[in-house]
């Protein structure tokens, strides 16, 4: 879908739904960042569902103070040099909040310069615990961080893969890097030693050599700190070459695009991720309007969704949008959201999060103990 039919989309679904009549000119603007295009553009796409839903939604209550959100969004495109110009392009048309970007290589760079203008960025994915070690404090997000993700890891990889030869991968990006260290150190602490430590180069589409090494290590276990494009392309032609190492990565991976992309080598895949909101009580509502929209949720859709209610109900509790005001009723009280009740620590990191271990099996993943 292009970016004017979708912005005319999001500005028709309020009076679908029978929104108040808003003044001329009283608006709000959210911006919104995300890959729109590549190959993060699957993943992108849902943060923009969630995030234009919740925004349609709060427009057919009648806005946040008595005025209508618009949306404003940009494609990052998933490189942080063009993620540092959309940030200066939201910045002019004067958005009051950005919700993204969707890794911490883009989030990083992107929030300093809408920091620099006293603006908040909620990312609903960027799990890098360097995104919120910024200074300023208008860095939020709804997701967890690496250094919580890792642990759970590196606890599953040691209980269920006791004595055997692990292979630690990454792609030497902020968030693949980060998340292989937080469960090498994790896997470390717990006495279990890699044989391996390397990583790849994303993007690249023959990684003969490097399964070559993970075959040479006698390999059982592969974690990969990466992206779901990636893992797929590694995984693929890891099973080709005859290595059948059990696959473990991060969050990325949950969703249906990794098991487009690694067809029947990304079955058994195991990966960490938070517990599926889309389970949750407080997901009901907005699910079934999604059901009754024909839409189809993804498993990020919801923190999108829920970074846009967490910036309204402070907005709300202040009475303006003036960034380091709305920051202060960000930290201040518990928030309720589609993914359920969330609360900020003086960095913008949620104060508890709840990630488990999952496994793709007959094309969709589920929980594993």
């Amino acid at each position: 879908m292009s970016a004017l039919t979708f912005r005319s989309v999001a500005f028709v679904l309020p009076l679908l739904l029978g929104a108040a009549s808003f003044p001329a000119a009283a608006e709000i603007k959210v911006g919104f960042a995300a890959p729109l295009t590549g190959p993060l553009a699957a993943v992108g796409d849902q943060l923009r569902l969630g995030t234009s839903q919740a925004i349609a939604d709060l427009n057919a209550k009648g806005g946040v103070l008595g005025e209508k959100l618009v949306l404003v969004a940009e494609d990052d495109g998933g490189l942080p040099t063009q993620a540092v110009a959309v940030a200066n392009k939201l910045v002019i048309q004067n958005v009051s909040v950005v919700i993204g970007h969707l890794q911490s290589g883009t989030t990083i760079p992107a929030a300093k310069v809408y920091g620099d203008e006293g603006i908040i960025t909620i990312t609903p994915t960027a799990t890098s615990p360097e995104v919120t070690e910024q200074a300023g404090g208008l860095v939020f997000r709804t997701c967890g961080r690496d250094d919580q993700q890792g642990p759970v890891a590196a606890a599953y990889i040691a209980k269920h893969f006791k004595d055997k030869r692990i292979v630690l991968l990454h792609d030497q990006a902020t968030y693949g890097k980060g998340q292989a260290d937080a469960t090498k150190a994790a896997l470390n602490g717990l006495g279990v030693q890699e044989v391996l430590y390397t990583s790849l180069t994303s993007g690249e589409r023959d990684y003969t050599a490097l399964v070559t090494r993970v075959k040479a290590a006698q390999a059982d276990v592969v974690y990969f700190g990466g992206y779901y494009s990636d893992a797929a392309q590694f995984v693929r032609q890891m099973r080709a070459a005859g290595v059948n190492a059990a696959f473990v990565s991060g969050d990325t991976l949950a969703s249906d695009d990794y098991l487009a992309l690694s067809g029947p080598a990304g079955e058994g895949t195991l990966m960490s991720f938070s517990a599926d909101a889309r389970t949750l009580p407080s997901a009901k509502a907005v699910l079934d309007g999604f059901a009754a929209r024909k839409q189809e949720p993804g498993a990020y859709t919801l923190y999108a969704y829920a970074a846009v209610q967490v910036w309204a109900q402070a907005v709300a509790k202040v009475g303006v949008t003036q960034g380091e005001k709305v920051a202060e009723a960000l930290r201040e009280a518990p928030h309720e959201t589609v993914i359920g009740r969330l609360s900020f620590d003086a960095k913008g990191d949620r104060t508890s999060t709840d990630y488990v271990m999952y496994q793709w099996k007959d094309g969709k993943y589920a929980p594993v103990p």
